[in-house]
């Protein structure tokens, strides 16, 4: 008698079924595998680099008078009078020029003791260091003009968004006639590229053509409205670019939300006889946290990452006024031939959407996991 429980042997369709779903993905995985993950890493280990025009994979070497280096000169023999005269350079930083180092040295010691102690002082000094480029790099006035307009546009951006965004979907949620035509036209501003709203928003800022000439054309000849020129100012106009571009996304976030509520809950409340604004405020926005969380998310990777509206808007100019990350990175790795530096600062860039994005996987997961 043949035993029943014994599963049937695969034959070779359907081995060949099982394997096609791989193969098709195989590519994508592949293609993401390299193009994505392996050039995070490639950036990683150039801004370890001294890159500058063109790739260089050495870490990070060259002269430098530390403190470490000046206690294994002690050790070595070097007299204490030559150490204390070196350790006016402590504060140069790292350089892989070493005929400027020599330079350096030997005008702090002269040539008599530079003859002496040459050798010595080049084997103690030279060092590896692969957070050179990151040292460097919160060193730079530039830098932390970019870090605080970025603090700026990040937090306007995303809480404007989010407050517009929200009151356009409660005003839509009332089943008004037009609700479809106004839907359109507020997601209308996604539809277009951050380049378009850019030039747009450009025109429409410009002292000499846009708002400031139509007002005064008015009658109102003292009005002047030069934010995109001035620099103190210029962040803003991205912030009023940005923000009209994507409230309408932010909108439709809020409006799906707002549609999954149960209405059994809103009618159990106004027979209870909450006013509208109570129900709102009381029942239907805590009921959005996943909403508000998935804005504050993708507004957030948006903001950092921002450049084409920059780059259109501004320049990050005036100066660099207006300079974010992204127009940073841009401007040293590929306009200036720092290579090293911008890599740098394009890993900071990533670290900082890593420490929104997984935190976030975390605890959905989390949540996924013992639900």
């Amino acid at each position: 008698m043949a035993d029943l429980t014994q599963s049937p042997s695969k034959g070779f369709f359907d081995y060949l079924e099982d394997a096609i779903p791989k193969l098709v993905l195989a590519p994508t995985f592949l293609a993401a595998l390299i193009f994505i993950y392996g050039f995070i890493l490639w950036t990683a280990w150039i801004s370890m680099t001294q890159s500058a025009l063109l790739p260089n994979y050495k870490i990070s070497a060259g002269y430098q008078i530390t403190n470490k280096a000046l206690n294994k000169m002690r050790n070595a023999g070097v007299s204490e009078n030559i150490l204390k005269k070196l350790r006016i350079l402590e504060k140069r930083k790292l350089t892989n020029k070493k005929s400027k180092f020599l330079r350096d040295v030997k005008k702090q010691i002269g040539a008599e003791q530079m003859r002496i102690y040459k050798d010595l002082i080049l084997k103690h000094s030279y060092s590896h260091d692969p957070f050179f480029q990151y040292k460097k790099l919160f060193k730079s006035d530039r830098w932390m003009v970019a870090l605080k307009n970025l603090l700026i546009f990040a937090s306007l951006f995303i809480a404007t968004c989010t407050a517009l965004g929200l009151i356009l979907a409660i005003f839509l949620d009332q089943r008004i006639r037009v609700e479809g035509a106004l839907r359109t036209i507020y997601l209308y501003p996604m539809a277009l590229s951050f380049i378009v709203t850019g030039a747009a928003w450009k025109w429409i800022l410009n002292p000499d053509l846009g708002l400031e000439r139509l007002v005064r054309n008015l009658g109102f000849a003292e009005f002047t409205f030069d934010w995109l020129v001035n620099s103190k100012m210029a962040i803003y106009t991205v912030v009023i670019a940005a923000v009209w571009q994507s409230t309408g996304f932010v909108m439709a976030l809020f409006l799906a939300g707002l549609r999954g509520i149960d209405d059994a809950i809103i009618k159990a409340a106004q027979v209870d006889g909450a006013s509208l604004p109570r129900i709102y405020l009381r029942i239907i926005i805590p009921s959005l946290r996943a909403a508000f969380l998935s804005t504050v998310i993708i507004l957030s990777h948006i903001a950092i990452k921002s450049f084409d509206l920059v780059m259109v808007l501004t320049r990050g100019g005036p100066g660099y006024s207006s300079d974010l990350p992204a127009t940073f990175m841009y401007a040293f790795a590929f306009n200036r031939g720092r290579l090293g530096y911008g890599a740098s600062s394009d890993m900071m860039m990533l670290f900082a959407v890593m420490s929104i994005i997984i935190p976030y996987l975390y605890s959905e997961l989390r949540k996924t996991r013992y639900a």
